[in-house]
């Protein structure tokens, strides 16, 4: 009988201890459930952020605002603030296809087989009308949508609300 009571006072403290760390091991709920990273990489994107927002609020210099956008897009494009990237990158380009700020658009400069190659002012407009519908569609909940949404209402491109 006192085997019986042992056992079971074992097995009763076993399933104590481990039952916390099972129920540990279950799925994550919050905003970065289904997105691990990279504290590293969210630090340069960062930085390449904080440059981006100085290029376009401060210095109207949209070419390199556009280009530290698309480097954060093409290198983490899971990153936290890639909302407020989206938005920056389409207005860039459509004011570049305005002939907008202090840099002139023949200063973006993309390569095609190791021939350069300049965008037309069509082509920014139409990159422009990209960013903004990703974000209005891959983040319809966030602030910038909405402000990415009026934007393309003046081009006439808006995605219809549902």
């Amino acid at each position: 009988m006192r085997v019986s009571y042992f056992l079971t006072f074992v097995l009763l403290l076993v399933f104590c201890v481990s039952a916390p760390a099972a129920f540990g091991q279950g799925v994550r709920s919050g905003p970065d459930a289904s997105t691990l990273r990279d504290p590293d990489l969210e630090r340069d994107s960062l930085h390449n952020l904080e440059v981006a927002r100085n290029y376009f609020k401060l210095k109207k210099a949209y070419v390199a605002a556009l280009k530290r956008c698309e480097e954060i897009i093409a290198g983490n494009p899971n990153f936290a603030k890639i909302e407020e990237v989206l938005l920056m990158a389409g207005q860039s380009s459509l004011w570049l296809s305005q002939n907008k700020g202090k840099q002139n658009p023949n200063l973006y400069v993309s390569f095609d087989g190791g021939e350069k190659k300049t965008l037309t002012s069509e082509q920014f407009r139409e990159m422009g009308i990209g960013y903004l519908k990703k974000l209005v569609n891959d983040y319809p909940d966030s602030p910038f949508a909405k402000q990415a949404h009026e934007e393309l209402s003046t081009l006439g491109t808006a995605p219809k609300q549902p």
